[in-house]
């Protein structure tokens, strides 16, 4: 059986609602919650930034097979700019967050193509540094793609 390298795309403005359905079902695999009242605004963002092709935020995804207006699997990222350092003169860094497949589409190949394709345009861009935080069932596939734990701990403060 070959496999098929499934068709991956920049998303458009149209596909903020569904990222959004995506995002969803990642962030109720981490931790369910009824909240629902923040995806009205993300929505509305996600339209800005996918608007602006030359922004600094973008999304690659892939159209559910036969579900016209559907995505099936999607991975999302954002250029951050700050000082430079020794392991990162330019101060630009990456980051991969919102990568999830529909259930109904996974172990297909989804995330890996779309997340290759978002780290394609950070090599066009020149960004050299990626982060991302991966959970247990993601991880294997991070890991495949070069991804290594780093020492640093990460913190939090909400304001």
């Amino acid at each position: 059986m070959s496999l098929v390298r499934p068709l991956v795309r920049r998303a458009v403005p149209e596909d903020a609602a569904e990222l959004v359905r995506l995002r969803k079902i990642m962030l109720d695999s981490m931790s369910p919650s009824a909240d629902v009242s923040w995806q009205p605004g993300t929505v509305a963002a996600l339209r800005a930034h996918l608007a602006d092709p030359g922004g600094e935020l973008t999304a690659f995804v892939i159209d559910a097979p036969g579900a016209d207006g559907r995505l099936a699997a999607c991975a999302s990222g954002a250029i951050h700019h700050g000082l430079g350092s020794p392991g990162n003169p330019a101060g630009t860094s990456g980051h991969v967050f919102n990568v999830c497949t529909d259930p109904e589409y996974r172990r297909r190949g989804f995330s890996r193509a779309c997340v290759e394709a978002l780290l394609d345009w950070y090599r066009e861009r020149e960004v050299h540094r990626i982060d991302l935080h991966a959970t247990a069932e993601g991880e294997p596939l991070y890991t495949s793609l070069g991804f290594a734990r780093t020492p640093a701990p990460a913190m939090r403060l909400t304001l």
